[in-house]
């Protein structure tokens, strides 16, 4: 980068020199990545009929320390300021079904290290604790629809909307997560596949185990869903239609991960017209790679898709320090032979180098 920039400062002439330096100047601060800089930790809850808990990951110049917190152990420091540098971006993070707004701690404050806003959301209804929406007829609306209340939050707070740049906010969800963000991009869901996917296959248990809780969206007969961020906020959410549309436009790129995604109309994919960065798990025992991530790669050529060769469904997930097991097996465990933590060095850059080129 400096070898470019001395060259084109050589070919502009004396008179053009002053003003290039200046603009070479910002072009570097905005592409290095802010490593002088740490993650703070606040939490926020977005209130309304279901209150939604955020985890929110924000750049500062405070040192930060390992904070254990149950089976996580990230690296944070609570309650500091935030630094004054401009934000450069708003990153919004969907967990997987029965997670936990810190389950991708490691990625939130690689981000927040970096100059963004990071905000992960605990799903209500979707979490650890709590798994009713599950069962509820509106899932497949409803948890797209919690991310755009977070958004609406946070651009409306006095303290955080008028740092977040315009045109400079994008999404990350791993598992129903994957699901969560691609539907925000434009995706949409036709709940009957999940009934009709798991009747026809015989290779994708974890996805039809959950699927069979699904089984009643597909007899709902209301219609599309259009969003409606701002009635969700405090009305009881509608029961999911034969087609659920739920896009966000403010949302400007997104990263899946291991995404749920068998229930997408393959024209819905081929139209999403934002950046998409698609992670496959090379051995996902949860989610067939053939009906899910793979699926969206061949739906949507658009998007920049990755195999992560030995990877396992939990792989995108931070490494807790303890088992965690759930119906779709211990998230703390790794295939034979795949070193989740040296991988998230990879994952974190990979990332992180996504949302930069989409607003460099």
């Amino acid at each position: 980068m400096i070898l470019i920039l001395t060259l084109a400062l050589r070919a502009a002439g004396r008179n053009a020199l002053i003003p290039m330096l200046l603009a070479c100047m910002a072009l570097l601060a905005f592409t290095t990545p802010a490593s002088a800089q740490h993650a703070g930790l606040r939490t926020l809850v977005v209130p309304g009929g279901s209150p939604i808990t955020v985890a929110l990951f924000y750049p500062t110049q405070v040192a930060d320390r390992t904070v254990p917190m149950g089976p996580w152990q990230p690296r944070v420091t609570p309650g500091a300021p935030v630094a004054a540098t401009p934000l450069r971006g708003l990153i919004l993070i969907s967990h997987g079904t029965g997670g936990h707004e810190l389950g991708h701690h490691n990625l939130a404050t690689r981000l927040a290290a970096d100059g963004y806003l990071v905000a992960a959301l605990r799903h209500p209804g979707d979490n650890w604790e709590d798994r009713s929406m599950v069962t509820s007829g509106h899932y497949f609306s409803e948890r797209p629809r919690q991310v755009s209340r977070v958004l609406d939050a946070l651009l409306a707070s006095a303290e955080w909307g008028p740092h977040i740049p315009a045109g400079r906010i994008g999404a990350v969800g791993h598992s129903a997560g994957g699901y969560t963000v691609l539907a925000l991009a434009g995706g949409q869901a036709e709940p009957a596949r999940a009934v009709q996917h798991c009747r026809s296959v015989t290779d994708d248990p974890g996805f039809c185990s959950l699927g069979k809780l699904h089984a009643r969206s597909d007899t709902v007969a209301a219609g599309p869903v259009p969003v409606a961020t701002a009635a969700a906020q405090g009305a009881a959410p509608t029961q999911d239609g034969p087609l659920v549309a739920v896009p966000d436009p403010r949302i400007g790129a997104v990263v899946a991960m291991a995404p749920m995604a068998v229930v997408f109309t393959p024209a819905s994919l081929r139209a999403v017209s934002i950046p998409v960065r698609l992670r496959v798990a090379g051995r996902d025992a949860v989610l067939n790679g053939a009906y899910h991530g793979n699926y969206v790669a061949t739906h949507m050529p658009s998007a920049k898709a990755s195999i992560v060769p030995g990877a396992g469904h939990f792989a995108f997930m931070a490494q807790p320090v303890w088992p965690l097991p759930s119906d779709a097996g211990d998230a703390a465990a790794n295939p034979e032979g795949f070193d989740r933590v040296a991988y998230h060095a990879t994952l974190e850059n990979d990332v992180a180098e996504f949302f930069g080129a989409q607003w460099r």
